[in-house]
């Protein structure tokens, strides 16, 4: 009997320690109430200091990985100029370099994927980090945001988790700098609040053509404050010139092997040749008044504002001019944080925002070594920096002054805070708001729509990009092992659209469930990729195949005009050196169509008995890109076996009419309308 009571004993005290590890505690043991939800001062209050878990939570996530960047390891970087134009914003804000328009102010920008490392590629499917340092006078200024302008969480102390799930899974490491596996899949389908956020990164805006034709955001919804201390709610907005564009995705499978620094060669060639990127800076301004006056949260930062509603304001241009001399120096040790802002520009209490202020400062200490990270040259400031912050890992200031303590009378008080000086120029004050609620771990009830947005850019996307949105999903999908998470993504996805998920679940396998929510109709043509200016081919790169029985003569009134309107041409050969009376840039083996936008061929009598020259041409149209055969280049078409069609151009006279057809065709940058997968690359 007694074994009996001691059989019995070992069963009750293992189901206690079993029960014990299904219970989520911090680090010191105390169990958790809510990991979903930062402690905040009201529903919609600014999250509080003593969230010891949040706190907690988010210092062990930014301490994960040393030395790389935990998300956005993998960039690329460069330094330019903004200028802001003759509209002064001063009735908004007393930042100065946006309110100035004689101020030239130097910036530093580095793009990124976020979930690979820095051995990845960068053409994976990711949302891309747009991040700009800018050094005012009045210190500095980080707008660090992504080229989407929603992000997969509302509150950031679901970040880690998040991360987590998208990072390779933690048994096998498996897969790199992807989102089509289990363990994000089975996330989204717990964490709804993230599919707006999955719509976008479905579309073309995850696979970009290059840094230099992606959209930047803020995200977040900031405040601007005046002279008067009067704040108007703002969204930050870039708008490259060369308009938006984007890979397709066939082709970013290819361009992986080919080159995988493509991004990041593409931005340091375009500079190094004078091409400078260019961005315009876009604000949306909200008054205060109408805060409430949209049908979703403006502190969600899963929603994002129809330009429609709230149209953009152009404000300044940004310019990126000059490469870094040094990756790591530089790109590498470039250290942002949300927090670094100037007078004239605050935060509004989005619990993303407010948690995301509180880890890049984490990040930075243990990425960089030590509190003096700041000092760094690209990191420093070009306003003068006076305080008592003292000694530390790395210190390169030699520090005078007797004191490092305030107040004090040694050193006639200096430095001195403002509040004693009574020198209030220039000073930073905090927006006086008022704050009143209950400490508390729950959301807004404003915050609890997760799929009209959704819709909203479901609706508003063109039949090409939203066959690209169906294809992706199945392609995610079908790398997820688990059939019950598939079926619960597509049962989100009926609540978006019914006839998205129907098409989805078609290629899965997988019954529709019935849908709960109707579509509502709405849409906003400025989500669309297909309303993004096609009017230029400047930077365009251009794919000349020749042979050596081409000559330079039958070319020369095209390509004229394409490096005329800021196109680069190379020409692709059987071989290197002299082909007919051209020079060949490299040998046509040795090259892909994936890294060229279109294709010219100058002779397809020698070319079309190439296996290797066919494919070029095959797989160059199968991605949508403009053909266009001059005289007997058209024996390559033909051996190609391609239909005349849009954006496929031949003509037996190479004159000025042709070229003009060819760089329309070209400025469209993909002919999404043709029957691609009638033909097999």
């Amino acid at each position: 009997m007694a074994n009996e009571g001691d059989e019995k004993q070992r069963q009750l005290d293992q189901y206690r320690i079993s029960l014990e590890n299904t219970r989520l505690t911090t680090d010191q043991g105390v169990r958790v109430d809510d990991t979903d939800n930062s402690l905040r001062a009201g529903e919609r209050g600014p999250t509080l200091l003593e969230d010891f878990h949040f706190r907690e939570k988010i210092m062990r996530f930014d301490h994960e990985r040393i030395p790389e960047r935990v998300v956005h390891a993998r960039g690329a970087g460069a330094y330019g100029r903004f200028q802001v134009y003759d509209g002064s914003l001063a009735e908004h804000t007393v930042a100065d370099f946006l309110c100035d328009p004689s101020l030239v102010t130097p910036v530093f920008v580095r793009f990124s994927t976020v979930a690979g490392s820095r051995g990845s590629a960068d053409t994976v499917r990711d949302a891309r980090g747009f991040a700009t340092k800018f050094y005012t006078r009045q210190g500095n200024y980080d707008l660090v945001g992504n080229n989407m302008p929603v992000f997969f969480i509302q509150d950031a102390v679901k970040f880690p988790d998040f991360v987590h799930s998208v990072k390779p899974e933690p048994h096998n490491e498996i897969p790199q700098a992807q989102s089509a596996h289990d363990t994000l899949w089975d996330f989204v389908q717990l964490q709804p609040e993230s599919l707006h956020m999955m719509m976008w990164l479905m579309s073309d805006r995850a696979i970009p053509r290059s840094f230099r034709m992606m959209q930047g955001f803020g995200v977040h919804t900031f405040r601007l404050v005046n002279a008067q201390g009067r704040g108007t709610f703002v969204k930050f907005h870039w708008r490259p010139t060369l308009g938006t564009h984007s890979l397709v995705w066939d082709e970013v499978l290819r361009i992986q092997g080919n080159d995988p620094d493509f991004n990041r060669r593409d931005l340091w060639e375009a500079i190094e040749r004078g091409a400078y990127p260019e961005w315009e800076l876009g604000l949306q301004l909200v008054p205060e008044a109408d805060e409430h006056k949209f049908d979703f949260d403006l502190l969600d930062a899963t929603k994002l504002i129809p330009e429609e509603e709230v149209p953009l304001r152009m404000v300044g241009k940004l310019t990126l001019d000059r490469n870094p001399e040094n990756f790591f120096a530089e790109t590498e040790q470039v250290a942002f944080c949300t927090a670094n802002i100037v007078p004239g520009i605050d935060f509004s209490n989005d619990p993303l925002l407010q948690g995301r202020n509180f880890s890049y400062l984490d990040t930075q200490l243990i990425r960089l070594g030590g509190p003096n990270f700041p000092q760094i040259p690209i990191n420093r400031p070009v306003a003068p920096v006076h305080n008592d912050q003292r000694d530390g890992y790395h210190q390169h200031m030699i520090h005078q002054s007797h004191t490092s303590y305030s107040p004090n009378s040694i050193s006639g008080g200096c430095p001195m805070p403002a509040i004693m000086s009574g020198q209030w120029d220039g000073v930073f004050q905090h927006y006086q708001e008022r704050v009143d609620g209950k400490k508390i771990r729950k959301r807004s009830p404003s915050f609890a729509d997760h799929y009209s947005q959704a819709t909203l850019f479901w609706n508003s996307m063109s039949s090409w990009e939203k066959r690209h949105i169906v294809a992706a999903f199945r392609f995610e999908l079908g790398h997820v092992e688990r059939r019950a998470i598939k079926e619960k993504v597509v049962a989100h996805l009926v609540q978006i659209d019914r006839e998205l998920a129907a098409q989805v679940a078609e290629g899965l396998g997988l019954r529709v469930p019935a849908a709960s929510v109707a579509n509502h109709g709405k849409y906003s043509p400025a989500l669309s990729q297909a309303n993004s200016p096609s009017d230029s081919i400047a930077t365009r790169k251009i794919a000349i195949l020749a042979s050596d029985a081409t000559e330079a003569g039958q070319l020369a009134p095209v390509r004229e005009v394409l490096e005329g309107q800021g196109a680069i041409c190379e020409v692709l050969a059987p071989h290197e050196g002299t082909v007919g009376t051209l020079t060949a840039d490299r040998q046509l083996t040795a090259a892909s169509s994936v890294l060229y936008d279109a294709v010219l061929l100058a002779d397809g009598g020698a070319l079309a008995a190439s296996a290797h020259a066919v494919h070029f041409v095959r797989e160059a149209f199968k991605h949508g890109k403009a053909i266009c055969a001059v005289k007997d280049g058209r024996t390559l078409l033909d051996a190609a076996g391609l239909p005349s069609t849009e954006g496929v151009i031949g003509s037996d006279t190479a004159g000025e009419t042709l070229a003009q057809r060819f760089v329309q065709a070209i400025a469209v940058h993909r002919h999404y309308g043709r029957d691609i997968d009638g033909v097999v690359a």
